[in-house]
């Protein structure tokens, strides 16, 4: 006859609970903090709370266990039986009672605090679990204080959440995707390891789904009060911080409302940068959006990115880090090599501006990061351009770890050619290629750094967003050179994915090689390398490039000059202008949405109708109207409708075509919003 204990062990009771030890991980210091408790050295009342899924009931069945293990009586109640299921603790000074689902009576907390919990026993414990933190009464109140643990439950740690897949034996090749996918969240992982189990792998990436999302979004999110507070939640869940700000420009309407809203939430936590949901939630939230309306889901991102942009543009320079990582963020998606994913660890590392005394400090990690030759270089342009430099500091212990220099420079003599090899190979690239237009200028960007944060690490993410920044802040900009230290292979395919690209020559500096990273920002203007960026994977609107994304033509003044003169003889010739290189400048590309030989002919006509504007070009208007806008068939012609010496025409003619031209240059080194150019 089998013994009771053999009965147990054949009952699905037993078999259910023994699958739940198994699957248990993790959670060392809750368990720590319960067994001080449990033994009477730790606190009379253990608040545990943390959002739905994260693991708040396995870990009362464990404390159920450990207490049954150690002869206490336990009773384990959900929250809305309480009232009816909590004596035992009344009446037991050995009793420990496990609420879970507190969230479900919360507005029952006050009497809790007030009137239930002052009657427990000394010695008894009481332990409750719900979604949301204690209120703040609990820590306003000093008799509290040494009787109350508050314990928010957080993501499992990477060896337990690797512990629970071995557990569940998920296949080697899902692991990485799961993880990626589910972080830390119990939930999410068991519930996704159970579709990697039953896929077998199915010999292709691991990927969530439909009914996995669905699945989580109901136990994670659950139903919410409407639809703008769901629209509110998305933008949460796609931004890399949300503030109200960011939620006013794409929500407009109780932007407010919807802020406070989102931040009591128990799967939102605030940062320094503003609110941002646990990886799990985002991550359901926008695989459920962009599958259910993908249209909404591009509209949103359009609208944000537009917004971080200009975000970019116009923040104060100690804000420019951080708004470059938002906008990045929007991109962590559309196929980019690894590397940014957006940290929560905000200030881990502050920027400052070099002062004079930071120089010391500058060789010194220059010589021990990057030799005594890359040193020198740095104490030469710190002498030249101080204000080009960042000095970046551990906020915790204030230790200077990195430099970096942005050098703007417009023109180079002897002394700075031969002190900086990096600098020449760039300036000698810039006259090779395309030289500088006049009030241009090219940026070289120039990182040090000590030996541990080379590489992929935090500090050099903050360096990045800040030439990222550079680069679209400049004004009059021809060139940026990037150079980055070997073998920092993920910073350069990064750049290389966002269409920058190196230069063939490795310079070299000591013992060490760089990669040289150039992009042509007249070719490419700042607009559409963002518009390069802004694409969606399988989401965005069909179609080919926008003329925003077309690659410019960057033209000498003579070259640019010469497409003016002959644009002028074919003006009345469409298919001519077509094949003009004057389409592919700045000056029609900014003319958005129009084709780009009719705005050719109008943007001609309108440079010869301003001339009159100018008293002293009415001459030089009617010599260029009648020839080119009244279609006479030759010059003679022309100067007898004009009633002048055939000498006089032509004298006016071509002072007037030189006008234009000066004016058109202008305007594309300029931007077209430029005051018209006036000669003196």
């Amino acid at each position: 006859m089998s013994s009771e204990n053999d009965n147990r062990s054949g009952s699905l009771g037993w078999r259910l609970q023994a699958a739940r030890e198994t699957a248990f991980v993790g959670r060392e210091e809750e368990l720590a903090v319960f067994k001080a408790a449990l033994y009477g050295g730790g606190c009379s009342v253990l608040y545990v709370h943390g959002p739905g899924g994260i693991g708040k009931s396995a870990l009362l069945r464990r404390f159920a266990h450990e207490a049954a293990v150690a002869g206490r009586p336990v009773s384990m109640v959900d929250g809305r039986m309480l009232g009816t299921e909590a004596g035992l603790v009344l009446r037991d000074a050995d009793a420990v009672l496990l609420v879970d689902n507190f969230e479900r009576i919360q507005p029952l907390e006050g009497w809790l605090r007030e009137r239930f919990l002052p009657r427990v026993p000394v010695g008894a414990l009481v332990v409750i679990a719900g979604r949301n933190p204690p209120d703040m009464r609990w820590q306003a109140d000093p008799g509290w204080a040494g009787a109350l643990e508050v314990l928010p439950l957080r993501p499992l740690r990477a060896g337990a959440a690797q512990a629970l897949m071995d557990s569940s034996g998920v296949p080697a090749e899902s692991r990485e995707p799961l993880l990626a996918f589910a972080g830390g969240h119990p939930l999410a992982l068991l519930v996704g390891a159970a579709v990697a189990v039953k896929d077998g792998g199915a010999g292709r990436r691991w990927t969530p789904h439909q009914d996995v999302v669905a699945a989580l979004l109901d136990q994670l999110v659950g139903e919410l009060p409407s639809a703008a507070h769901r629209r509110a939640l998305e933008i949460c869940a796609h931004a890399y911080r949300t503030t109200e700000e960011l939620l006013r420009a794409i929500l407009p309407e109780d932007a407010g409302r919807l802020f406070r809203w989102l931040r009591r939430l128990p799967f939102v936590e605030s940062g320094g940068a503003g609110l941002f949901p646990h990886d799990v939630v985002r991550e359901v939230l926008e695989a459920d959006l962009r599958w259910r309306d993908p249209e909404r889901y591009a509209v949103m991102h359009d609208r944000m990115h537009a917004h971080l942009a200009e975000r970019v543009r116009t923040a104060g320079d100690a804000d420019v880090p951080g708004a470059v990582a938002a906008l990045l963020y929007l991109h962590r998606d559309n196929g980019a090599p690894a590397g940014f994913h957006g940290r929560h660890d905000e200030g881990e590392f502050q920027e400052e501006a070099l002062r004079e005394e930071d120089v010391g400090t500058l060789l010194r990690v220059a010589t021990a990061g990057e030799g005594a030759a890359s040193a020198a270089c740095a104490a030469f342009w710190a002498e030249r351009q101080p204000q080009a430099f960042r000095l970046y500091r551990r906020t915790e212990t204030g230790e200077p770890v990195a430099f970096s220099a942005w050098l703007r420079l417009a023109e180079l003599d002897e002394e700075e050619l031969s002190a900086d090899p990096i600098v020449a190979l760039a300036w000698a690239h810039a006259r090779a290629t395309t030289p500088l237009r006049a009030g241009e200028h090219l940026a070289v960007s120039r990182i040090w750094a000590l030996p541990p944060y080379r590489g992929n690490s935090p500090v050099m993410e903050v360096i990045q967003r800040r030439v990222i920044g550079n680069c679209l802040r400049a004004e009059r900009m021809a060139w940026s050179y990037i150079e980055i230290r070997h073998p920092n292979q993920a910073w350069v395919e990064r750049l290389r994915h966002w269409g920058m690209r190196d230069i063939s020559e490795r310079p070299r500096q000591g013992d060490d090689a760089y990669t040289l990273l150039v992009h042509d920002w007249r070719a490419v203007p700042a607009q559409a390398w963002l518009e390069r960026t802004n694409r969606l994977l399988a989401v965005g609107p069909a179609g080919g490039p926008s003329a925003a994304t077309v690659r410019l033509a960057v033209l000498s003044q003579a070259e640019f000059a010469e497409a003016v003169r002959k644009a002028l003889r074919q003006l009345s010739r469409p298919d001519a202008l077509a094949a003009s290189p004057l389409t592919r400048t700045r000056l029609i590309a900014e003319r958005a949405g129009q084709d780009p030989a009719t705005a050719l002919g109008d943007l001609l006509r309108q440079a010869i109708e301003d001339l009159r504007e100018d008293p002293r070009a009415v001459k030089f208007h009617r010599a260029l109207s009648v020839t080119f806008l009244r279609g006479t068939p030759t010059q003679e012609l022309a100067a007898e409708r004009l009633g002048l010496p055939f000498t006089t025409y032509r004298r006016h003619l071509t002072a007037g075509i030189e006008r234009v031209c000066a004016d058109l240059w202008h305007r594309e080194l300029y931007g077209t919003d430029a005051p018209a150019y006036r000669s003196t």
